[in-house]
């Protein structure tokens, strides 16, 4: 979270921590420098740990994006986002809520986490959407399908975990050799494919000190060339739903 490595997007949720993570950014970055755009989401909720409940009823994500604006310090949302579609609540009445409260000038803009694209598609009928964030990296690439209808249609996509390089100890030839070749880190090879791979990808890794993030931000100035982005395309994935 630092603009003056030349980030410009900061993504949270009123679930991480829960709660603790908004408070922190406001803590550090507050008052906001300009051009950060600040995202968050809303319909998940931690009610323990490992433990994760959707709430898209749309009293609920009203409730949260004022308790967001309220932590953040902020009158209205850059970014927000539906944290994860809820099976027990019709997605037009979620959306529907978070399009009334841009309308009343809370939200700039709305976007979507988790979602598939018949899902997306809904969700456009009913308000702009400006983003997507789903789980994506070099070995699970379930959401390929999300990812190219972002692309259709020039809207952002985010992936989550976008640094998973495979288990831990788990070796790879390929990783490890154009890793080597580059001078750099295996996610850092993660995150230079995942900005070769398209140009609306904005990817989000997560960080714990100022060391990690200024190697994460290095990863924005490595450049593979077609022959390295074919082989790192070519690795087997995990075809696993999340």
């Amino acid at each position: 979270m630092n603009p003056e490595l030349g980030v410009r997007l900061v993504d949270t949720a009123d679930s991480y921590g829960p709660e603790i993570s908004e408070y922190l950014i406001r803590e550090a970055l507050h008052p906001y420098p300009d051009g950060l755009v600040i995202a968050t989401k809303g319909g998940l909720v931690r009610n323990g740990p490992g433990e994760w409940a959707r709430d898209g009823r749309p009293d609920h994500l009203e409730r949260a994006l004022h308790n967001s604006l309220r932590r953040l310090g902020v009158e209205r949302i850059d970014v927000y986002q539906l944290h994860a579609v809820d099976p027990e609540v019709p997605l037009a009445e979620s959306v529907g809520r978070l399009a009334k409260l841009r309308q009343q000038g809370k939200i700039r803009h709305v976007a979507l986490s988790n979602v598939t694209v018949e899902q997306l598609d809904e969700a456009r009928d009913i308000v702009p959407i400006v983003s997507v964030q789903n789980r994506y990296n070099l070995i699970d690439r379930h959401h390929e399908a999300v990812l190219e209808r972002c692309e259709a249609l020039g809207i952002g996509f985010i992936p989550w975990a976008p640094l998973h390089t495979g288990e831990p100890g788990q070796p790879s030839v390929t990783i490890d050799r154009l890793a080597k070749k580059h001078g750099i880190t295996r996610h850092q090879l993660a995150l230079a494919w995942l900005l070769a791979r398209s140009p609306v990808m904005l990817p989000i890794p997560g960080t714990g000190s100022v060391a990690h993030l200024e190697q994460n931000c290095e990863a924005a100035r490595v450049r593979l060339d077609a022959a390295d982005v074919e082989a790192l395309q070519e690795l087997p994935t995990a075809q696993v739903a999340s």
